[in-house]
């Protein structure tokens, strides 16, 4: 008959499988420790801002240099001159430390929004004589889905020597969105709020930014709805500056079109041009300046001319 283990060697047995599970253990929290360090958002490290006039908002906190900015001269944008003009006044006013509004650029579609804050922003700055300098005005684009990271982008520019407009395109909310809250924090209300040396300005289709869903939804849901509302609109209220873009003439529209066939030295005029111009607006549906560069692009295309600043 076998004789059982003695005391000493089951001592000794139990001494290693505790050893080899504290081993186990160990490994399986070290690789969580590896994992949750890969998943910590990473601290924003100290930005350059003289590496660019133009930079580009990641929500990791990474700031990326636009070396060119595609951009189109003021010149070529038509059929909104009094706009124009606010948004120039209320960007130089900025640029020189005086009070300026954040602005809401929204309306019709393709009819230069985004091209004008991008325009504005050069041409104050060349205005100004600022250009590449520790006074010059920065832009900095942050993307509809990075709104939430918006305070950090706050956080990393107060207290710079440099002034920042700080930029969103096609900006809007949708139901179950939340953010939109963040967003009038930081404009408006929060208890830091906007620094003093950054300026909002977005653009939209949308006048309120919510989708007519969105709001009738809430205000259906809501115990008082008339508060529901007012909340919804108070988002579009933090922008002091509402600016609206309406489709264009059809006048309007040729001397876009004639703009960039000027400015790109394109051999085409007259009548011949006007005809084919409004033949491509007609299989488009529609009239603005996003539709006259099209036409221009594949008429050069088809010209062979190289469209080049």
């Amino acid at each position: 008959m076998a004789k059982s283990k003695s005391k000493p060697q089951r001592r000794s047995a139990s001494k290693s499988k505790r050893a080899a599970n504290n081993a186990a253990s160990g490994d399986v929290l070290e690789r969580i420790a590896t994992v949750l360090e890969r998943l910590a958002p990473r601290r924003a490290a100290a930005a350059d801002f003289d590496a660019a006039d133009a930079f580009i908002w990641h929500p990791d906190g990474r700031l990326a240099p636009v070396a060119r900015v595609n951009r189109v001269e003021m010149s070529l944008l038509k059929g909104i001159d009094r706009v124009r003009d606010v948004l120039v006044e209320n960007t130089e006013r900025f640029a020189k430390g005086l009070p300026a509004n954040n602005a809401l650029l929204w309306g019709a579609r393709g009819m230069g929004k985004s091209s004008l804050v991008k325009a504005t922003h050069a041409g104050v700055n060349a205005e100004l004589g600022i250009g590449k300098s520790s006074r010059s005005l920065k832009l900095i684009e942050i993307h509809r889905e990075d709104i939430d990271s918006l305070p950090a982008l706050m956080a990393l520019t107060r207290g710079s020597p440099h002034r920042f407009v700080v930029f969103c395109d096609d900006l809007s909310f949708d139901a179950e969105d939340t953010t939109y809250k963040s967003l009038k924090a930081v404009l408006e209300g929060g208890i830091e709020g906007r620094p003093d040396n950054v300026i909002f300005y977005a653009t939209s289709n949308r006048r309120h930014l919510m989708s007519r869903d969105m709001m009738e939804n809430e205000r259906s849901t809501a115990i008082n709805p008339g508060e529901t509302m007012e909340e919804k609109v108070s988002l579009s209220d933090r922008f002091g500056l509402w600016l609206g873009f309406h489709r264009c003439s059809q006048d309007e529209y040729l001397a876009m079109v004639d703009g960039y066939v000027a400015h790109y030295k394109v051999p085409a005029r007259g009548e011949a041009l006007h005809r084919e111009a409004l033949e491509w607006s007609t299989t488009r549906g529609s009239r603005s300046g996003r539709v006259a560069w099209q036409f221009v692009q594949d008429l050069a295309g088809r010209l062979g001319v190289a469209l080049k600043n």
